[in-house]
């Protein structure tokens, strides 16, 4: 029975350092579109071979909307959206790299 306890402790430290590890900040660079709806932002052109091809903000802390059309380096967290095929963002931090996008 100790060892199954023991067992049992070391793997939901395991999850949970999984779960964190999910939500550690990350970036991404690509070109900032609007969204399809008013005050919605897209990140698409990433470049990225394997992974997501855009991102979707689901929420931001930057203001954004002076950026739409530049290349910027977003930073943030990963967040739920109602497709699971999509990646969203909530974004914590924005870099600008180019006034143009390819």
């Amino acid at each position: 029975m100790h060892r199954s306890l023991i067992a049992s402790i070391l793997i939901a430290l395991g999850c949970a350092a999984t779960a964190h590890a999910a939500d550690a900040p990350h970036s991404m660079t690509g070109c900032l579109r609007a969204g399809s709806a008013a005050g919605t932002f897209e990140l698409t052109d990433l470049g990225l071979a394997d992974g997501p091809k855009s991102a979707l903000i689901a929420s931001s802390s930057v203001d954004l909307a002076g950026h739409v059309g530049h290349k910027v380096e977003i930073t943030g967290t990963t967040a739920k959206a109602a497709d699971a095929s999509v990646h969203a963002m909530d974004v914590t931090a924005m870099k600008h790299i180019a006034a143009t996008c390819p």
